[in-house]
């Protein structure tokens, strides 16, 4: 681990930006299933901005990052389905913390084969989840990476 000279000043380091540091990982699902008229895309919103987002978290101890995507799609839109091992890409986003700091994440995104959505799913109440056609997903979100990585997604199962 990189050491880090002691700060003199009152800031604590944690409280604004830092500029150059290094993204902090998050890992998310991408959540499909084949629809009527081709692939759709489930899109939750985010709880503070209720912007359009994939479910998505920090890496949990002990589990791979592609079942750390998995758990949040549970715990976000009450999926199951079959999760890929291997990440789609990967895309940065500014994350607004609770004392009103931001850090940038990047988060890569494993396709999710949605087979089954529960009735009931612990953030339910504080989320809103859709089905969206995935060319309609991808216009849903605002970052340009994630819209791209639908956008491919989509055409690679087209195919």
């Amino acid at each position: 681990m990189k050491s880090v000279k002691a700060d003199k000043s009152n800031k604590s380091p944690n409280k604004s930006k830092k500029k150059n540091a290094a993204p902090r990982a998050q890992y998310g699902a991408l959540p499909w299933r084949e629809g009527e008229d081709g692939v759709e895309i489930l899109l939750v919103t985010s709880r503070d901005t209720r912007r359009w987002v994939i479910p998505k978290g920090w890496p949990m101890k002990g589990r791979k990052p592609h079942i750390a995507a998995a758990i949040e799609a549970r715990q976000e839109a009450g999926l199951r389905g079959k999760i890929e091992k291997s990440p789609l890409g990967a895309y940065e986003y500014e994350k607004r913390l609770k004392d009103s700091a931001s850090v940038t994440c990047r988060v890569d995104v494993f396709p999710l084969l949605a087979q089954k959505q529960k009735k009931s799913w612990p953030e339910k109440n504080q989320r809103a989840a859709h089905w969206f056609p995935a060319s309609v997903a991808a216009e849903q979100v605002d970052e340009p990476q994630l819209r791209e990585i639908i956008r491919a997604f989509d055409a690679k199962l087209k195919d």
